[in-house]
């Protein structure tokens, strides 16, 4: 129920190292607001803060004492509130002063009305009651305050008030010295670092569900030398997290590399080692002549036809296996969702994410709705074009027809990847949006069913 901010007394001007959510709600600042701005709450002094109050709290700081005031500050909106503030400074085990805890009450109504622009002109009567019905606690904080009330009440921070040696807080300072192969989680490259591996994960996400089901072969070496790059990147990523600190169950860095390893593999060791693999660099060995070379070469050491066709299949599977795994690379987006958790407090930063989330499941479900149409357009069995599949009432609405290939034995035709995904793409945005124009339709029952699961999911 307390209002209250955590200073570093180790620090030029104490910067506010925390602020609990009453004082949030007290001032109206945002958390990030209030971050490394003055524990004296310089930010919210307005003209009419008492001058001398002010240079009392400045020297209650300077020689880390305990005091209280009764002072004006200002809130978000510049409204005035009369605070009463107290400030005290905590100790560690060295009896040094490493933290200030200062707490807020709200005493407006003990108060004279405070004569400002929006309150010139009121009645006394009017402004009391305009006082009374802007309080959220009126109750609580017309209660007398005694000091025998305050002695019987048991109250941790009231403790921690009188500076007790032996309830104090013990707040050990953070070791800055760390081995050197050891990279501290916080400092600006690992911070950069941070960002880079961000942009390639929002990448990986994007294109690996594009690649596994559209099948594009990698024949263009630019995109086969890019996103061998980005695995690079991914694996250097794991070599730099065996040498990074992280933060300990009891809020203390650790630097021991006996510790990150063993936290490290315990934690996303095997998520980030599936997610680097060079899978398109293993899918580039899959075309039927390489394997046929395999089969030759195997013949002249066995005879036998049955040790040609396991290898065959073998091969197949494996190739289908890496092509699955490149899905791995997704889960890093559970590494996203860490760091994103920081800006939830903006608004504009809120609307900016659930954009992006709804245009990137838009494209996992655009992705997923094509593979359904390539897999049930054509029969593999008899060979036959599927006149009820959404991609056949496409290209012949397009006018891109399949066709059969009488020579090859095989279907073409039909529209182009890029016309596919787009297409693939507008028909989830519009279920997802409830809208459904009916031009691109569900006709199957995989279709539908998929179709009503996406709804859902809108």
């Amino acid at each position: 129920e307390s209002s209250f901010l955590l200073g570093n007394a180790q620090i030029v001007d104490w910067p506010v190292v925390y602020s609990n959510d009453g004082f949030c709600k007290l001032s109206g600042y945002h958390r990030a607001d209030v971050m490394q701005k003055s524990s004296t709450c310089s930010f919210m002094y307005g003209e009419l803060t008492d001058k001398k109050t002010i240079e009392k709290v400045r020297q209650t700081f300077d020689n880390y004492e305990s005091n209280c005031f009764e002072v004006l500050l200002y809130k978000k909106n510049r409204t005035p509130v009369w605070f009463y503030m107290q400030i005290a400074p905590i100790r560690n085990e060295h009896e040094k002063v490493v933290l200030f805890l200062c707490t807020f009450k709200d005493i407006t109504l003990f108060k004279q009305p405070i004569e400002d622009d929006s309150t010139k002109g009121w009645t006394k009567f009017a402004r009391l009651t305009r006082a009374l019905t802007n309080s959220r606690s009126v109750l609580q904080q017309l209660t007398p305050m005694n000091k025998t009330e305050v002695v019987h009440k048991h109250s941790r921070l009231a403790e921690v008030l009188q500076l007790g040696s032996d309830i104090l807080p013990q707040y050990k300072q953070e070791a800055p010295k760390t081995p050197p192969h050891i990279i501290l989680h916080y400092c600006a490259f690992k911070t950069t670092w941070d960002w880079v591996i961000l942009i390639l994960t929002f990448y990986t996400a994007i294109m690996v569900p594009y690649n596994v089901s559209f099948k594009t072969k990698q024949n263009n070496i630019a995109w086969l030398v890019l996103d061998s790059v980005v695995d690079v990147i991914f694996l250097v990523d794991i070599v730099l997290n065996f040498h990074t600190t992280f933060v300990g169950p009891g809020g203390e860095v650790i630097s021991d590399p006996k510790l990150i390893r063993m936290n490290y593999l315990k934690t996303w060791f095997v998520i980030d080692l599936l997610s680097c693999l060079p899978y398109d660099i293993i899918n580039a060995f899959e075309n039927v002549d390489e394997v046929n070379h395999c089969i030759v070469f195997l013949s002249l050491f066995f005879s036998e036809s049955v040790v040609s066709f396991l290898f065959f299949f073998l091969i197949q599977g494996i190739s289908s296996l890496f092509s699955s795994l490149k899905v791995v690379r997704l889960l890093r987006l559970g590494r996203v969702a860490r760091k994103l958790d920081h800006y939830l407090e903006y608004g504009a930063a809120v609307l900016v994410l659930l954009v992006c989330v709804f245009g990137l499941v838009a494209h996992w479900l655009a992705c997923i709705w094509y593979s359904i149409g390539d897999y049930e357009v054509i029969d593999e069995v008899t060979n036959t074009i599927q006149i009820d599949s959404w991609l056949y009432q496409l290209a012949l609405s397009i006018g891109t027809p399949y066709r059969y290939n009488t020579s090859a034995g095989i279907w073409e035709g039909g529209p182009s990847k890029d016309s596919l995904y787009v297409s693939s793409l507008y028909f989830t945005m519009t279920s997802l949006t409830t809208i459904g124009f009916g031009n691109i339709a569900p006709t199957t029952d995989v279709e539908k069913m998929f179709s009503v699961a996406m709804m859902m999911v809108g």
